[in-house]
């Protein structure tokens, strides 16, 4: 397996934040014939399986044009769309650099890219699970503002030694997440959206458990890394994940959680609301 992209401090050539120059010049023809793979195909099979707001924002970036994007021109155009910049790091980066970059409307992007073996899953979050994954969920700009107040939000659990509880939060939503769309639902998480095979699982597979939004029940749920997710939950709309975001009382959640054990990725619990076609 190869070395995973984590560091426990900032590696040679990042500034303090943990940003890095992109060197675009360096992103090799081959890379950027793969990119261009990615996109298209990815792009076509999610069809009739990502959410509108995923498929809208596909659309205005133009991901699969001249290959890797070059921050220097995409951003202007990505500011202008989302009020969000993209910046590179290294990899996976700490929670409160993390945090105070989407509270600062900054989304970190992984700077390398995965190899043809990897095409169709990859280890761990990678330019294209960054960029094709992430990055059009932006255009909605509802969605852009529960990120950056989860980045708010991140940095207060971060002082509180809460960030465990508030991940769980954001791999169930941005990472894994389904909304309603019509009587059925539809993927918008960036795990789903850089995964077709996972995207179809979540959606159509009788063996996926479909959950209604609870904020609790999320911070409580553990997650796979290595396998399909057995558990999604389904938002109803950006404008109640933002709105939960922004009044519910984080503080008396992760002081309700204090000493409950972690339900088991698939578990049931009695309180369960159970998602199932048609909106029931």
């Amino acid at each position: 397996m190869q070395e995973l992209h984590i560091f426990d401090e900032p590696p040679q050539g990042a500034a303090a934040d943990w940003s890095v120059p992109q060197d675009w010049d360096d992103f090799t023809q081959n890379e950027h014939s793969r990119w261009r793979d990615l996109v298209t195909r990815q792009s076509k099979a999610l069809q009739g399986l990502a959410s509108e707001a995923f498929l809208d924002g596909l659309s205005t970036l133009g991901l699969a044009d001249g290959g890797i994007p070059d921050y220097s021109e995409f951003n202007p155009r990505f500011l202008a769309a989302t009020g969000w910049q993209a910046i590179a790091v290294t990899g996976v980066i700490p929670n409160d650099a993390f945090f105070k970059h989407l509270s600062e409307r900054r989304f970190p992007v992984a700077n390398f890219l995965r190899q043809h073996s990897s095409l169709d899953y990859n280890d761990e979050p990678d330019m294209f699970h960054d960029v094709f994954g992430h990055l059009p969920m932006f255009v909605d700009r509802t969605f852009g503002d529960f990120m950056a107040a989860y980045g708010r939000a991140g940095l207060r659990a971060h002082n509180q030694g809460m960030a465990d509880l508030l991940g769980r939060l954001y791999l169930h939503t941005v990472e894994f997440g389904l909304i309603r769309e019509g009587v059925g639902v539809k993927a918008y998480g960036a795990g789903l959206l850089s995964s077709y095979a996972e995207t179809v699982h979540a959606i159509t597979s009788e063996k996926a458990h479909r959950l209604h939004f609870d904020l609790p029940r999320m911070m409580r749920t553990d997650y796979l890394f290595d396998k399909f997710q057995p558990t999604y939950f389904v938002i109803d709309s950006f404008a109640s994940l933002l709105e939960e975001m922004e009044t519910t009382s984080l503080s008396s959640i992760y002081k309700s959680l204090e000493g409950l054990p972690l339900l088991a990725p698939g578990e049931s619990h009695e309180d369960d609301r159970v998602f199932v076609n048609g909106g029931q």
